[in-house]
């Protein structure tokens, strides 16, 4: 492996000419970031379902309460 001049933990393979990240921290920070924002999409969308409901709840009762 070659080190990348200027990067500490960049290395270009000598076979596949591939740059390799060997910062084990910053992929572990990277995955658990992907983990969290993907828990927060999870419950955004779970809101949005609950707030359409709701919305439907609230036209029904509304057309009752007209009729």
């Amino acid at each position: 492996m070659i080190p990348v001049e200027g990067h500490k933990s960049l290395f270009r393979d000598e076979e596949t000419n591939a740059i390799v990240n060997t910062d084990t921290i910053a992929y572990e920070n990277y995955m658990n970031n992907k983990l969290t924002n993907s828990d927060k999409k999870a419950e955004m969308d779970e809101v949005k379902r609950e707030l359409a409901e709701l919305k439907s709840l609230l036209k029904e009762l509304a057309s009752k309460i007209t009729s």
